[in-house]
Formats: structure tokens, C-alpha cells, sequence
């Protein structure tokens, strides 16, 4: 299969109190709301999960998402917390500022090795590296999964789906789609993978043309297709066309299309005044 034109999206997590990861996400990280959305169902790609109920998405980052790697946060009304399993290592980000931040709102800084770590509500871990990034990086530098056997790991994400090998150890292998993007580390754990209930999915675009090749590849493979080709429509937005794959681990990998994707995701000037008006409205969220 020829190289693929892909790139590096964004990390889906799941949030039980929309109020204390603005805060985080925000005030802490220094992120900027790129664009809310308030779905009455669920996703037919589960976006939000296993849920059939009222969700909303919001997209939070550094810039806009045509330029950088962000953080989809997925809420679904009435659920409060979600069951951490080991499938998620952590997001390094590269800031001069957030240890700062963190220090002024007295928010916990914990230190692992070197590494400086900052564990969102929901207990998702960003690693803080005191420096900042290139004027062509963007500061969200590396996303970190584990898995459970290298060799099957860099066979799919390297041969299959074609993702440049940048660096491999006997512990992990680093790999992007472009070595201006976000890259992904996928780190060997030595006991089974627990995706549990807070499980997440990595991101990444593809031109149109791209993704039923690549569907066709997956399948010759034996590999696993969560959702085949199928349309999501945004009330009000572009509709896009998203193939969604597993891994050996069962990470989950979204393929969605560039065009569609590029219009769906331009900025929206009141997305955070959007996310403070339903976090107001929401009947389950604790009013303080």
C-alpha cells in the first residue's frame, strides 16, 4: 500500500463534569474552546461511546484544528465518572506557562521520573515538559498509549496503516504521519490491557480517496473494523465519512475525510461562551 497523506486530529476522552474540566482544560492547560456541539442522541460511530442519549462535544486546544493536534472532551448528560482502565499513557506537552498556572490555582503537580504530570478530573495524565515548542511544533508534541506486543503493534500502525517509524526501543516505537504533527508513542505494559468504561480514540484525516483502500487493506489483513464506511451528519455542519478500525489492543483509530473534516472543524469565535451556557443549563451538573 502507498504512504498514506494522513494527519494527527485529536484524542477523544470521556468527562463526567463538564464545569471542572473547562476549568482544567482552560485555565490550567491554556487551552482555547475551538467549537461545542450539542447532539439529543447518540453517534451511529459511538463517538460518545455505547450511549444513547443526549452528549455534547466540545473541542479544545492551542489553535485552530486545521494547524494543531487538539483534545475532543465528550459528555454525556447524566453520567458522572467513567472507569479508568490502563489503555491511556498520557499527552506531553511542551509550555513554559501551565506549571505556572498550576502553582497560582494550586492545582497538583506530581512528578514521575523527570516527567511533570498533570492528571485531568477524570484522571488523564499530561506530561509537562518546561520548554517551549518550535515556532512550527505545535505544543501538544506526543500522545502515549500501551499495548501488549510490539512486534503486532508496529506490523498494524506501521505496515498497515503506514505511519512513519520515527524511533523503537525494546519498550515503545514513536511513529507519525508527518514529523511536523503530533506523533504517537504506543508503550509496552507488561499485563493485559484494560480499556475499561473511559476508554478513548485517536483521530487522524485522510483524503477521501484514501479511506476505502485503506478499509480494503484492514479487512485482506484480518484486522478489525469497529464501523465501516458510514456518513455522521452535524446539525447545522458539514457531513463527513469516517472509517473507524481497532487495533490488536483494541485502541480504537478514527479515519475520517480531509474535505469534509476541514469544513466541519472551522472555528467558532463563541464556542467557549456556547460550553459555559449548556454547563448553566445542565440539570445534572452540580451547581456550586
Amino acid at each position: 500500500m502507498t504512504t498514506i497523506p494522513g494527519r494527527a486530529l485529536h484524542y477523544v476522552f470521556k468527562i463526567g463534569d463538564r464545569a471542572k474540566n473547562a476549568f482544567f482544560f482552560r485555565n490550567i492547560l491554556g487551552m482555547q474552546v475551538l467549537r461545542h456541539e450539542e447532539f439529543k442522541e447518540g453517534c451511529d460511530a459511538e463517538c460518545n461511546g455505547p450511549y444513547d442519549n443526549r452528549w455534547s462535544k466540545t473541542m479544545v486546544g492551542y489553535g485552530p484544528e486545521n494547524t494543531h493536534f487538539v483534545i475532543e472532551l465528550t459528555y454525556n448528560y447524566g453520567v458522572k465518572s467513567y472507569e479508568m482502565g490502563n489503555d491511556f499513557g498520557g499527552i506531553t506537552i511542551y509550555s513554559k506557562d501551565i506549571l505556572t498556572r498550576a502553582a497560582q490555582n494550586s492545582y497538583p503537580v506530581a512528578k514521575q521520573g523527570d516527567s511533570n504530570v498533570l492528571t485531568s478530573p477524570d484522571g488523564y495524565n499530561f506530561y509537562i515538559v518546561e520548554s517551549s515548542p518550535t515556532a512550527s511544533s505545535d505544543p501538544v508534541q506526543q500522545v502515549e498509549l500501551n499495548v501488549t506486543n510490539l512486534a503486532a503493534t508496529r506490523k498494524f500502525w506501521h505496515e498497515l496503516l503506514n505511519m512513519n517509524l520515527v524511533n523503537e526501543t525494546d519498550s515503545s516505537i514513536l511513529l507519525t504521519y508527518n514529523a511536523k504533527q503530533t506523533s504517537l508513542r504506543l508503550t509496552l505494559l507488561n499485563k493485559p490491557i484494560s480499556r475499561a468504561k473511559a476508554y478513548g480514540r485517536i483521530a487522524f484525516a485522510v483524503p477521501g480517496s484514501v479511506q476505502k483502500p485503506l478499509f480494503d487493506a484492514v479487512t485482506k489483513a484480518g484486522g478489525t473494523i469497529l464501523k465501516p464506511l458510514i456518513t455522521l451528519d452535524t446539525p447545522g455542519k458539514a457531513t463527513v465519512t469516517v472509517l473507524i478500525l481497532a487495533d490488536p489492543d483494541g485502541h480504537e483509530i478514527c479515519f475520517v475525510d480531509e474535505e469534509g473534516f476541514t469544513e466541519l472543524s472551522e472555528l467558532e469565535p463563541n464556542a467557549g461562551d456556547q460550553l459555559d451556557k449548556y454547563i448553566r443549563k445542565d440539570p445534572f451538573q452540580e451547581k456550586k
